[in-house]
């Protein structure tokens, strides 16, 4: 089998309207990501769609998408380490976890994935409102 190399998918805000609206939205933008490759198998199988929540706080367990490098994202969990910091951590024990230095670089939390091939499965990650 061909390894495959990680691909680089950019994420850049919507332009905000230049007038005011009134809105019942949180004001962060929602975007879908497909998975790629294997690091986060069993939970999250290639090909399945993530919803993400850009700019929401990231929690202890909570599976986000973090800038790593500049324009180089990472799909991991987020995870408490030993010394008391943080680091991404892949679900797949062949890719190893990753510190981090800081928070500003998780850029969203996966709110929910889907099946790519089922319209009905669907399994949410965050408490979704009106719950």
């Amino acid at each position: 089998m061909p390894t495959r190399r990680p691909i680089n998918i950019p994420v850049v805000a919507a332009p905000q309207p230049e007038a005011e609206t009134e809105s019942n939205c949180s004001g962060n933008e929602l975007v879908a990501l497909m998975v790629l490759g294997d690091s986060m198998q069993p939970e999250f199988t290639e090909g399945e769609i993530l919803v993400i929540e850009m700019g929401r706080p990231a929690s202890d367990g909570a599976f986000v998408i973090a800038e790593v490098a500049k324009e180089d994202f990472i799909f991991r969990q987020f995870k408490r380490d030993a010394n008391g910091g943080w680091l991404l951590h892949a679900l797949n024990p062949a890719y190893p976890d990753t510190p981090i230095a800081g928070l500003e670089i998780i850029k969203g939390v996966v709110t929910h994935k889907r099946n790519a091939r089922s319209r009905k499965t669907v399994k949410f990650y965050v408490e979704q409102a009106g719950q």
